[in-house]
């Protein structure tokens, strides 16, 4: 609750007179390694510097330039304050959980919009690089990454001035997941929220029964879908989940098949929404597929996190901010 420095909550808890202070997080970086800052400085404070010094001392030098160096000066600082305990050591009981790739090939009609949409992104997001540099381009990157993925999840995301077809293959491989899976109870993550109602909206069609969670769900609504779906004997099987509204406090351990529809960047994120259901109190093994269309962006983004990957695990154990760390011939090979 308090990873931004700036928020009137943070400054708040600044402010407490106490003897003794500790800070509990699941995620202590999520984002970025800044993300520390906010939480370092409520329990110490003034040993790491101002902001200003943490962001350009540690979390650009770490972020940015990829400074191994730092990363171990900043990890013999915060060690002895931190005591990590991770679920594998706490709950060496619990089931097997499986993570695996769930490839989707697009037809005709949806592949050659997605790449008809790719060259005219291509296009202008290179010539922004070539004006404007890397560095002033991210938020454009990120716009074309995004729009990308959208069409790889359905191409009904997109204004309909740009829609050559309305097929998702993504769609017809959950359904068919679905169907095969009978009794078995599931878990929906999508992080667009118009994609859960475009799935809404199918399984009316289909007759297929399921509860819907995003931002917008009530606190007394969400705890009554929870329990409801964690209830033995309850029939709906199906729980649509927005990535961001429910990748955090939720236990659903009725359910032991997790499907991310469309997979994030930020494996933190995404190993929180897999562990809805694979927590304690789980007795079934578990699965975790991530839908990627092949050839696409998506398939280059989880090759890119390979070979990022040595970054994030040195820090805490999270991943740090993906787009923010991609150089010139990253995005390249994103585009490509």
């Amino acid at each position: 609750n308090i990873k931004n420095p700036a928020a009137q909550s943070t400054r708040a808890i600044y402010q407490l007179q106490v003897r003794c202070r500790i800070a509990l997080s699941g995620t202590p970086v999520m984002n970025n390694t800044f993300d520390l800052y906010s939480q370092l400085e409520f329990l110490l404070p003034g040993m790491f510097g101002s902001k200003e010094f943490f962001k350009r001392e540690y979390a650009d030098a770490i972020d940015r330039d990829r400074n191994e160096e730092k990363i171990v000066t900043l990890q013999k600082l915060t060690a002895p304050f931190i005591l990590r305990r991770t679920k594998e050591q706490v709950a060496k009981d619990l089931p097997e959980k499986t993570e695996s790739v769930l490839w989707c090939n697009m037809g005709m009609a949806q592949k050659e919009m997605y790449e008809g949409i790719k060259e005219n992104i291509k296009s202008n997001l290179f010539l922004n690089i070539k004006t404007e540099g890397i560095g002033k381009s991210k938020l454009a990157v990120l716009q074309g990454i995004m729009k990308l993925k959208q069409v790889c999840s359905s191409p009904l995301l997109l204004p309909g001035e740009e829609q050559t077809t309305g097929h998702s293959v993504k769609t017809d491989m959950l359904l068919e997941e679905l169907a095969n899976l009978g009794n078995h109870k599931v878990l929906v993550f999508s992080q667009f929220t118009k994609m859960l109602n475009l799935l809404a909206e199918t399984f009316i069609k289909k007759g297929i029964s399921y509860y819907q969670l995003d931002g917008s769900t009530p606190p007394k609504k969400r705890a009554a879908m929870v329990a409801d779906f964690q209830e033995p004997g309850n029939t709906t099987n199906v729980f649509l989940i927005s990535l961001m509204a429910g990748n955090t406090g939720l236990t659903l351990t009725a359910a032991d098949y997790v499907f991310l529809f469309d997979p994030w960047w930020n494996n933190a994120v995404q190993q929180q929404a897999i562990d809805r259901t694979h927590r304690i109190g789980q007795t079934k093994n578990v699965f975790a597929y991530k839908m990627i269309c092949k050839g696409t962006i998506e398939e280059k983004i989880i090759q890119l996190q390979q070979q990022k990957k040595e970054l994030s695990e040195h820090l805490i154990g999270d991943n740090e901010g993906f787009v923010k760390q991609l150089s010139k011939e990253d995005v390249e090979f994103l585009f490509s």
